[in-house]
This record gives C-alpha cells, structure tokens and sequence, in this order.
C-alpha cells in the first residue's frame, strides 16, 4: 500500500513538474515565436537543458506537448461557439471569430505552431542528428487534422445531411479547418480588412448548404 502511495506522489509531482515546464516553454514562445529555443526555454524555467529534454525528450516532443496544449483549449472554445443558444448563422460566425481571435490574441504561439524557423536549432545542441528548426509538414499537418476531425465529429452529431452524412461530415470538417486555417495565416500576417469582415465573409461561402442542412436532435444543445 505505501509503495502504491508513493507511486501515486511521484506522479502527481511529475505531472505538476511537466505543467510548469510548459508554462515556462509558453512564456518563451510568447516572447520569442517561432525562434524558442530549448535553451531559452530551460533558463526560464531555472533548470538544465538536460533536464528538459528527460521530459520531453526533444525540441519535437516539446513541440507536440505544446500543441496539444493549445489545440485542445482551441477546441474547446469552439466547441462552446458551436453549442451556443443561438441561430445556426450566428454560431457558425461565432465558431470562426473564436478561431481568428484565438492567433490574433497570441500571433507568436501560432506563429510558433504553425510556421517554425528555419535554422531556429539550438546552436548548443551536441547531438549530430539536431533539429535545423521544426519540419512544418511534419509537426502542423497532424494538428490541422486533428482539428478537421474533431470539426467533421460536431458536425456528424449535429447536422442532417443525408446520405452518406458521416463522409460528407468528414470533408466538410477539413474544409473548413483548411479554410479557416489559409485564410486566417493571409488575414494574420497582413491584416487586409477587418476581423468581423473576415468572419462575415466566410460565413457567407459556408452558408449555401448549410442553410438548407435540418438539424439533428441533440440532447442538451443546438444543432449546428
């Protein structure tokens, strides 16, 4: 019973050591973007680059720990858009503004997610097989599918589209995570219109069908 108990103490330390790493890591891509470094990131949290590399095993791992950290509070947020009480326009305008004031509030976390520098490796590492930066298909195409997925799922459950609805489902998640995601990084980085005209833009090429589309009986919530 002890052994278990000290099991379970260890564990709990070790996720609570692992959090404030991230929060350290996250305050470094806040400041720096895309050029973190795990250097930079194990000063800011006072350890070793050893250290850090023993929990996250390298600047890859470190990366997928981050992304999940932001992709699931991203999907969360436009989970909660989705389900709110409103007219199906109004939550579909409501799910891409979370999306757009999601990068536009931390431009250098997606900046780090989703457009790593070249040549952004740490110059200390001694390991000859060290990263020259993030390999961008590599690390950010996993995280938009993710989000394709997770879209084409709240959709599945909530809209009537027929036959074959779960593929339709499907492509409709990634297309409009795909939409979403080209025409946010355009808007981000020169800012050509408003926010609002982006969003109301948007909704009126997603519109056409998902006008007509009937609802499905969600308990405890709206249809899409």
């Amino acid at each position: 019973m002890e052994t278990a108990r000290t099991s379970e103490r260890q564990r709990t330390a070790a996720e609570r050591r692992r959090r404030e790493l991230l929060e350290a890591a996250d305050r470094v891509v806040l400041r720096d973007g895309p050029q973190a470094s795990m250097n930079a990131i194990a000063a800011e949290a006072g350890i070793t680059k050893p250290i850090l590399y023993r929990h996250f095993g390298d600047k890859g791992g470190l990366y997928r720990a981050l992304a999940k950290r932001h992709t699931d509070a991203l999907l969360s947020a436009l989970r909660a858009a989705l389900d709110a009480p409103a007219e199906r326009r109004a939550r579909v305008e409501s799910t891409l503004d979370t999306y757009l004031a999601a990068i536009e509030a931390r431009p250098q976390v997606y900046r780090f997610l989703m457009h790593p520098a070249d040549g952004a490796a740490d110059t200390a590492d001694a390991s000859p097989s060290a990263e020259q930066g993030f390999d961008v298909g590599r690390h950010s195409a996993p995280l938009l599918r993710r989000l394709g997925e997770e879209l084409g799922q709240v959709i599945v459950e909530r809209v009537d589209l027929g036959p074959d609805s779960e593929q339709m489902a499907r492509i409709w998640g990634h297309g409009i995570v795909g939409m979403m995601h080209a025409a946010g990084d355009w808007w981000l980085a020169d800012r050509p219109c408003s926010r609002e005209r982006l969003v109301s833009s948007l909704a009126d090429l997603l519109w056409g069908r998902l006008a007509e589309a009937g609802d499905r009986d969600v308990k405890g919530g709206p249809g899409f």
